[in-house]
């Protein structure tokens, strides 16, 4: 079961996240989905993580990529730790663009159940990223 939970969240990082896939966000999403990591006052259903890759991150990150460097998988619970890369051509959170390569860092908790992310937590550099971002 850990080998194909870890499948299921490579193929999210990779056709969801880096690739933009609405199909596969769809077919890898439990209905009851909750992210815990949602920020306080916003949505935490599946629109939360659909927003974050297709408003936020997808326009302001040309050539997107997902590196993923561990997985560590016990039960139905998946870690990752990986990196999300591109060059910041466009309004990033409201910085505008720089042209800069952008690296944010981030370590996430999924639960898969049934073959589909049920629950998220996770932590990323974002901020850090536009600090620097902000400095020129």
């Amino acid at each position: 079961m850990s080998t194909d939970c870890k499948e299921v969240v490579r193929r999210f990082n990779i056709e969801v996240i880096q690739n933009g896939s609405e199909t596969e966000f769809h077919s890898l999403m439990a209905p009851h989905f909750v992210n815990h990591s949602a920020p306080q006052g916003m949505p935490n259903g599946p629109e939360s993580m659909w927003h974050t890759f297709q408003n936020v991150l997808r326009p302001a990150l040309s050539n997107l990529a997902v590196t993923i460097h561990d997985q560590i998988a016990e039960g139905d619970k998946v870690t990752t730790r990986k990196t999300i890369s591109g060059v910041h051509t466009g309004t990033l959170l409201g910085v505008p663009a720089t042209g800069r390569d952008v690296s944010i860092g981030a370590i996430d908790i999924v639960r898969i159940q049934d073959g589909k992310y049920a629950e998220h937590w996770g932590v990323n550099t974002l901020s850090n990223v536009l600090a620097a971002l902000s400095k020129d």
